[in-house]
C-alpha cells in the first residue's frame, strides 16, 4: 500500500516531525527529514498538528443548513421548541439529506473528523432520520465517521410506541438511545429509565439521556441515572448531555452527585451554552468524569447560531469556566479531540502510530493560540484522505 507522509509539522506544539500514513491509519511519527521511504510527501511548512476534532453531541437530522434563511420561532422553552419542531419541519424538508450533507461539509472543514449524533426517533418521522444521516455519510467515503444515538426529542412515555422504536433504532445498529427530561417531559422518571435502560441492557447499547432539567430536580435525575448504571453494569456506557443542573447545586451536594457519577462512570456531554451555570470540571476531571463537547444543532428550529467549529466551543467552554492558564487551554482543546474518543469508542485518538489518521494543521504558535483565535484549518486529513488544503474542501 503506497504511504503519505506528512512532513515537518509540529503536534500540540513540540518538535517538528514527519507523520507516515498507511491507509486511514498512522503508521509512523519521526523527527522532521528522517522518513524514508516511497509515498506522496506533503510539506506541512512547519505548521501545528491537532487530532481531527470529535463533535461529541450534535443533531444532524435538524438543520436547514442550505435553505434559506429560517426566522427563529416559538414559545422559548424545552416544549415550546418541540412543539416548534414538531410544527415546522415538514415543511422546511427536515430531516433532509441535502442539509444533513451541508452541516458534515462544515464539520469537515472545520477539522472534525468523528460525530456522535442525536437522530430524532418518534411517531411522525419512525426512523427515517437515521436512514437520511446514513445516506449523508455514506457520501463522503469514509471520511468523516458518525456514530448515531437514536433519539427520543418528543418524549418516552407520553409517546406510547417510542420504546418500541427505540428498540428497533437499537437492533438497527445505533450505537446508543437517548432520552429527555424523565421528571418535566414525561413526568415520570422511573417509567422512562425503566423503558430505557431494559433496552440498553438488552440490546448491549448505551445511553444519552438530555437533562435540561434544573437545581434539585436535576440533581434527583442525575442519580437516578447513576444508581440505574450501576446496578445493571453498564459502566461507562452512559451519559448525562447538558446536565445543567450540576453547576447549579451547592458545593456540599455537588460533590455527592460527582461521587455517585465517578462511581457508575457516568460522562457529560455539554455544548457550554452562555448564560449556564459552570460545570465543577476540575472535580470532574479529578474523578475521572469525562467531558465531551458538542455543537448541539446547528441552525435549526431551535436556535439560527453554529457554525460547525468544534474549535470555537472549546474555547466557550475555556471562557464560560475562566480558563486562563497554559494547562487549562489546552485542557479545553484536548476536550475537543483526545480526550473524546470514548464518545466515538475509539480506544485512542491522537498523533501516534496506530491511530486514525485523522490530522488537522493550523497557521498558530501553539495550542493555546490555536484555541483562542480559532484561525482556519490549512489541511485536514481525515481517515488518510485530504479532505481540505489551503482552507478549501475538497470533499463533495
Amino acid at each position: 500500500m503506497a504511504h503519505v507522509i506528512l512532513t515537518n509539522v509540529r503536534p500540540w506544539g513540540a518538535a517538528p516531525v514527519d507523520i507516515v500514513l498507511s491507509g486511514a491509519e498512522i503508521l509512523s511519527v519521526v523527527p522532521a527529514g528522517t522518513a524514508g521511504g516511497e509515498g506522496a510527501r506533503l510539506d506541512g511548512d512547519g505548521l501545528l498538528a491537532l487530532p481531527g476534532f470529535i463533535n461529541a453531541h450534535a443533531h444532524l437530522d435538524k438543520s436547514w443548513w442550505g435553505q434559506p434563511w429560517v426566522s427563529y420561532g416559538g414559545e422559548a422553552t424545552t416544549q415550546g421548541r418541540i412543539s416548534h419542531e414538531r410544527a415546522e419541519r415538514d415543511g422546511l424538508g427536515i430531516p433532509s439529506p441535502s442539509s444533513t450533507t451541508a452541516v458534515l461539509r462544515e464539520f469537515l472543514r472545520h477539522g472534525t473528523t468523528a460525530v456522535r449524533s442525536h437522530v430524532d426517533v418518534d411517531l411522525g418521522v419512525g426512523l427515517r432520520g437515521i436512514e437520511v444521516v446514513r445516506e449523508a455519510v455514506a457520501g463522503f467515503g469514509g471520511a468523516i465517521e458518525v456514530e448515531i444515538v437514536a433519539f427520543p426529542q418528543d418524549g418516552v412515555m407520553r409517546r406510547p410506541g417510542v420504546l418500541d422504536l427505540l428498540d428497533r433504532a437499537a437492533e438497527a445498529g445505533a450505537t446508543a438511545i437517548g432520552g429527555l427530561d424523565p421528571a418535566s417531559i414525561d413526568r415520570d422518571p422511573v417509567a422512562q429509565l425503566d423503558g430505557l435502560f431494559g433496552i440498553a441492557e438488552r440490546r448491549g447499547v448505551g445511553l444519552d439521556i438530555h437533562l435540561h432539567d434544573g437545581g434539585e430536580l436535576g440533581a434527583f435525575q442525575i442519580e437516578l441515572i447513576a444508581q440505574r448504571t450501576l446496578s445493571l453494569g453498564l459502566r461507562g456506557k452512559v451519559t448525562v448531555s447538558h446536565g445543567f443542573a450540576l453547576g447549579e447545586l451547592p458545593a456540599d451536594r455537588q460533590q455527592r452527585v460527582l461521587e455517585a457519577c465517578e462511581e457508575a462512570g457516568v460522562s457529560w456531554a455539554t455544548v457550554a451554552p452562555v448564560r449556564t451555570a459552570p460545570l465543577p470540571w476540575r472535580g470532574m476531571r479529578d474523578r475521572g468524569v469525562g467531558i465531551g463537547l458538542g455543537t448541539d444543532g446547528i441552525r435549526d428550529l431551535w436556535s439560527p447560531y453554529g457554525d460547525g467549529d468544534i474549535l470555537r466551543v472549546a474555547l466557550n467552554f475555556a471562557r464560560l469556566h475562566g480558563l486562563r492558564t497554559d494547562e487549562e487551554l489546552a485542557y479545553a482543546v484536548e476536550l475537543a479531540s483526545t480526550r473524546a474518543a470514548g464518545f466515538v469508542h475509539r480506544d485512542a485518538h491522537d498523533i501516534v502510530a496506530g491511530a486514525r489518521a485523522d490530522i488537522v494543521l493550523l497557521d498558530a504558535e501553539n495550542v493555546q493560540d490555536a484555541l483562542v483565535r480559532s484561525p482556519r484549518r490549512q489541511l485536514v486529513v481525515a481517515g488518510g484522505q485530504v479532505v481540505v488544503q489551503d482552507g478549501e474542501l475538497r470533499v463533495s
